[in-house]
């Protein structure tokens, strides 16, 4: 689990610090759905801020959608999308009342079979989605903002579905479901809320997306010696940024830290003659290695290079799969 650390001396504010560092552990995950957050006061105990802003932090979070606040219990990670379980809402179940039922009768007799749960969703889901296949869209919905992140899950999930994937923008998003008689959309854990409220009322499937954890980057830069350089090469400015804050709270002031997209060569080239290590999304990793063959006269020991797994967890590629009769 996460340490939460927060850099006094940062420009970027204290409550910033923390809303980040806290969404990206409900993001890659290390934060699960129905995870507990630690009290206002054992995370003051634990990061030297105010309980005043801890909780403020936590109404941010249950404001766009990542926790949800139980009276008299506490503070718990909410279900999202797909996985949210909260299908008595369902506007097609308003439409069609009988169908709940029939859907029970079914399972019921699935069970009776000997089948498991697990066996039963498989059976049900393959039905499903090889009727909806032909005419399935996979969209994946990203703010405009970072449409960074979403050109790097379109790479990957191009890559691993092997279907075309649709990038779309968050405020395009309404236009295009309307214009589609079956799609699913799936987005990164860090925009869900924002999915949601678009989606949801037009009865669209929603997938969220884990983000890998980096475990191992933060093993390396864990060892690194103080004053290294490290340089963040990424698609999405929204985790460049993310990871400049957490590498903040992770090791303060001791490694230098250098932030990129590929498309920016000038910071690019500075973070090749500069850092002694440089860590990479898959898609950036060519350009990054580009950029360290041309500047290789300039440079005399040559930084190593690191090139980061999947943006999108293994288990949300599988689920994916599964839920689009893909695997």
């Amino acid at each position: 689990m996460l340490q939460f650390r927060i850099q006094p001396d940062s420009e970027i504010p204290s409550s910033a610090q923390l809303f980040n560092q806290i969404r990206f552990a409900i993001a890659s995950r290390q934060y699960p759905p129905g995870y507990k957050l630690p009290s206002t006061r054992a995370l003051a105990m634990q990061t030297g801020l105010h309980r005043n802003t801890i909780s403020k932090v936590y109404r941010q979070l249950e404001e766009e959608g990542f926790v949800e606040s139980l009276a008299g219990s506490g503070i718990y990670v909410r279900a999202q999308g797909h996985e949210g379980g909260s299908r008595l809402q369902s506007p097609i179940l308003k439409q069609y009342p009988e169908a709940y039922k029939v859907v029970q009768q079914a399972l019921d007799e699935l069970l009776s079979q000997g089948c498991s749960l697990s066996q039963a969703r498989e059976l049900f889901l393959a039905e499903i989605d090889w009727r909806l296949r032909c005419s399935a869209r996979v969209l994946v919905a990203v703010p405009a903002q970072d449409i960074g992140a979403g050109e790097l899950m379109v790479y990957e999930l191009e890559q691993e579905l092997k279907i075309p994937v649709q990038l779309v923008v968050m405020h395009e998003l309404a236009a295009i479901i309307d214009q589609t008689s079956s799609a699913t959309v799936v987005t990164s854990r860090y925009f869900i809320g924002e999915v949601e409220v678009i989606a949801a009322p037009k009865a669209v499937r929603v997938i969220p997306l884990d983000i890998y954890d980096y475990a191992k980057e933060f093993n390396l830069l864990k060892n690194m010696p103080k004053d290294s350089c490290v340089g963040i090469v990424s698609l999405s400015s929204g985790i460049v940024r993310a990871a400049e804050v957490i590498l903040h709270g992770f090791r303060g002031d001791q490694l230098l830290v250098m932030t990129s997209q590929p498309k920016d060569s000038y910071k690019l080239q500075a973070i090749v003659k500069r850092a002694n290590l440089i860590i990479s999304d898959q898609a950036s990793y060519s350009a990054v290695q580009a950029a360290v063959q041309a500047a290789q006269e300039d440079i005399i020991r040559p930084p190593k290079l690191v090139r980061c797994e999947n943006y999108i967890g293994t288990n949300s590629i599988n689920l994916l799969k599964r839920e689009l009769g893909l695997g």
